[in-house]
């Protein structure tokens, strides 16, 4: 008997709730923004809320192995720089840009432009694998793709409007994304995908941490209840999804799972206009999400190559969003 890993329809239902569950955490940080009293120009405050949060991730996912397999936790003397160099780049880096960029766009603008790395990562592809260059149907999918991101974010009020902080650092954590999507698969061999995960964030979250609460003023986070729970289902649904997602690409090829990628964008502009006050679906949002969704799966459709999205790579993709 089939394991519901290998079993078509318990694969669609488990990688639906990833992708849900990634695309749950726009509305989740930016009610969370709210929630914790943190401001929009709030640097510090915004690198603690996600240093906080991915200490738990990585702790949540490091204390999940250890009760399954201790030796799994363990990593070689030389895999440690490695690991500081993903936790520094895929963790610290990336999440300053996604945490500063999504204060200051809407969750249903930071869904759609945060799909910009998927994009990426393939035109990075182009120039390091001979196996994995860009052809006449990725190319067709990432114009589409990225004439979606264009319309999300300067079509809403018929102008061109761009804010580097906003629009730009989400765009930069997306081209961060690409980045260390490449580094993956040149860097961590031999190392498992949870494992590298979980000492990552908690490296990545230690640095973001040690950055932002010495500058931390007083009364910048105000930490609730409500606020707490948000921040625990947050490191939760990173740990959980990333865990499932693994499991799943196990036993199947990750070339047809990485197409289920294209939920993220659709979930999370979906529960930001219904959770957060004041976002609601304009013809722009819309017009933008199909784009987008096209795009993916014109790039990954029936995508039997695994160049990109290979079972080491294409577990990071969404991690911790």
């Amino acid at each position: 008997m089939k394991s519901i890993f290998e079993n078509k329809w318990g694969v669609m239902g488990l990688a639906t709730l990833c992708t849900l569950l990634w695309g749950s955490a726009f509305p989740v940080l930016k009610i969370g923004f709210s929630e914790l009293q943190i401001a929009a120009g709030d640097t510090s405050a915004q690198i603690v809320f996600a240093g906080i949060r991915f200490l738990l991730a990585g702790l949540i996912i490091l204390g999940f192995l250890l009760m399954k397999n201790p030796q799994q936790v363990k990593v070689k003397k030389e895999q440690i720089p490695i690991l500081v160099v993903f936790g520094i780049s895929q963790t610290a880096v990336q999440y300053y840009f996604f945490y500063v960029g999504l204060s200051k766009v809407s969750g249903m603008q930071g869904s759609i432009l945060n799909s910009s790395g998927i994009f990426l990562a393939i035109i990075l592809a182009h120039f390091f694998y001979q196996n994995d260059k860009l052809n006449w149907q990725k190319s067709i999918g990432i114009l589409v793709g990225f004439a979606g991101i264009i319309v999300a974010n300067w079509g809403q009020e018929l102008q061109f409007q761009f804010h580097i902080t906003g629009e730009g650092f989400m765009i930069l954590a997306g081209v961060t994304t690409a980045i260390t999507t490449i580094m993956t698969k040149q860097l961590a061999i031999g190392i498992h995908p949870i494992t590298l995960t979980g000492w990552q964030l908690t490296i990545g979250a230690i640095v973001l941490l040690i950055i932002g609460v010495p500058q931390l003023s007083q009364g910048a986070i105000v930490f609730t209840p409500f606020g707490w729970g948000l921040i625990l289902y947050a490191a939760l649904l990173s740990a959980v999804a990333f865990t499932l997602w693994t499991a799943i690409l196990k036993y199947n090829k990750a070339g047809e799972i990485s197409i289920y990628n294209f939920l993220t964008p659709l979930f999370g502009a979906t529960l930001s206009a219904f959770f957060i006050p004041g976002e609601k679906f304009n013809l722009f949002i819309l017009a933008a999400l199909a784009l987008v969704t096209f795009g993916i799966i014109i790039v990954n459709y029936r995508g039997k190559r695994e160049a990109v999205f290979t079972k080491e790579t294409a577990v990071h993709h969404g991690v911790g969003k």
